[in-house]
This record gives structure tokens, C-alpha cells and sequence, in this order.
């Protein structure tokens, strides 16, 4: 069993912004050279979130759109008056979508479907410098 750590640097716009990763994990899987196993992604840091979508225009602006319903940017954030910051919405959004992922894989390939991409979500308020750990557990 092998434990093969990784890390993927982006920068990001802030703002509900979605970046498609799944390029950056599969090269870091081909290096890896690992038959089966599972791949874990994963986000340090309180104000982004990873998931998979379909990676395409109509389906972010969906998510924007349905997390600006459930947590909006303009709402009252106690997080806001302790640390004065304004990003209390980020680290709600990121509560909600969370830190970390896990694809199986075997046969030497990640277990993704034909439409299904992984993205990373910066909630914060500003554009940022991210790393994004990402782990291959495997033989």
C-alpha cells in the first residue's frame, strides 16, 4: 500500500469562484501509478470547498444562484462583527459545501463519471493564493 502526497496551487477570484481541477488530479494520478485505491482532495482553510458538477456555464451559475439563496452575501453574519473581515458568507458556504472529497479508483483510472468534474469553490471575499492537498491511498 502506498500513501502518495500531493499538492495543486491556484489562484482564485474569490467570490463564489469555481475552478475545474480535475486536470491538475488526474496528471498528479498518472504520476502516482496506482492500480487501485482511493484519492481523497482536500481543502485547508475555512472558506473554500471542492466538490464534482458537470463542469459547464449553465450548472456554476446554478450553484452561485442556489447558494446565494441559502446563504447570502448580504445577509447578517455575527462572524462579521467579531473579526470585522466581511467574509462570514464564505465560511458559511464552505460549511456547506466541505472541505474534502473522495474518488474511488481502479483499473487504474479515478472512478468519474462521463459528465462529472472536480472543482474547488473560493467563497472568500477576495482573490486568493490556494493549495489544495491531494492524497492517493492505493496499490
Amino acid at each position: 500500500m502506498d500513501i502518495i502526497n500531493k499538492t495543486i496551487e491556484i489562484s482564485t477570484k474569490g467570490e463564489t469562484d469555481i475552478v475545474d481541477i480535475t486536470g491538475e488530479v488526474q496528471k498528479l494520478f498518472d504520476q502516482a501509478a496506482l492500480n487501485k485505491g482511493l484519492c481523497t482532495v482536500f481543502v485547508p482553510g475555512a472558506t473554500g470547498g471542492v466538490s464534482t458538477i458537470e463542469f459547464e456555464p449553465g450548472v456554476v451559475r446554478d450553484i452561485k444562484d442556489a447558494l446565494e439563496k441559502v446563504a447570502p452575501r448580504e445577509a447578517f453574519y455575527s462572524h462579521n462583527t467579531k473579526w470585522g473581515d466581511g467574509n462570514g458568507v464564505a465560511h458559511v458556504r464552505a460549511a456547506l459545501m466541505k472541505p474534502s472529497l473522495s474518488i474511488p479508483f481502479s483499473g487504474g483510472a479515478l472512478s468519474l463519471g462521463t459528465w462529472q468534474q472536480i472543482v474547488f469553490m473560493d467563497f472568500d471575499t477576495r482573490p486568493r493564493q490556494r493549495s489544495i492537498v491531494v492524497q492517493f491511498i492505493g496499490v
